[in-house]
């Protein structure tokens, strides 16, 4: 039997090398597009999260503000209560001050060396420091600046005089003595201010 092939099994012999050269790269193909598909099914899901984490966040920052506002709004809420419990009798408290004015008139013009009116300046006395006490539990108290330092923020500067006396810019006599609420000015104490001879007093605010 001879070794040699004929030119018809070498024509055979190639064909089959062909079809196994073409089956492999038909598998290899199928490989690539199978890990083609499972990349891109990776970078699917990794987009995926990455768009709950990117959502997660916002809706963290979005309950933060909420939160924040909220807090803002209470605080401002309780500011509004505090600043109405604490002026709701400032304009109550003005209408009373002509009160304590005509008491302390009463005993400015009563001569406290008649007996016969005594027990009615006692009872004048006595009434205005009541109505003085009273009013100082709801946050008032009076301005009497007698010998202090003249403040535009709480004086309002009737006159000024020479004195020697006194230094310049001193309240030598109150009028009117004042009233403030919680801090805040009711009415100013009007005073009557000392000045140097050679210059005045500054009585702007």
């Amino acid at each position: 039997m001879s070794n040699e092939q004929t030119p018809q099994q070498g024509e055979e012999l190639e064909a089959g090398v062909e079809i196994e050269q073409q089956a492999a790269e038909k598998v290899s193909d199928e490989e690539v597009v199978e890990l083609t598909e499972d990349q891109q099914r990776i970078v699917e899901l990794e987009a995926a999260v990455a768009a709950a984490e990117a959502k997660v966040a916002e809706q963290k920052d979005s309950v933060i503000r909420a939160m924040a506002e909220s807090d803002n709004a209470r605080k401002r809420a309780q500011g509004e209560i505090d600043k109405a419990r604490k002026f709701a009798l400032e304009k109550f408290a003005g209408e009373l001050l002509p009160v304590a004015d005509n008491l302390e008139r009463a005993l400015q013009v009563a001569n406290p060396e008649d007996e016969a009116i005594k027990p009615v300046v006692d009872g004048v006395e006595l009434t205005l420091k009541s109505f003085v006490s009273t009013i100082e539990k709801f946050g008032m108290s009076v301005i009497d600046p007698q010998g202090q330092p003249f403040n535009p923020e709480q004086h309002q500067a009737m006159s000024m005089q020479e004195n020697a006396e006194l230094p310049p810019n001193t309240v030598m006599a109150v009028m009117q003595k004042g009233y403030e609420i919680n801090g805040r000015l009711l009415r100013p104490a009007m005073v009557m201010v000392t000045r140097a001879p050679e210059g005045g007093v500054d009585t702007q605010a």
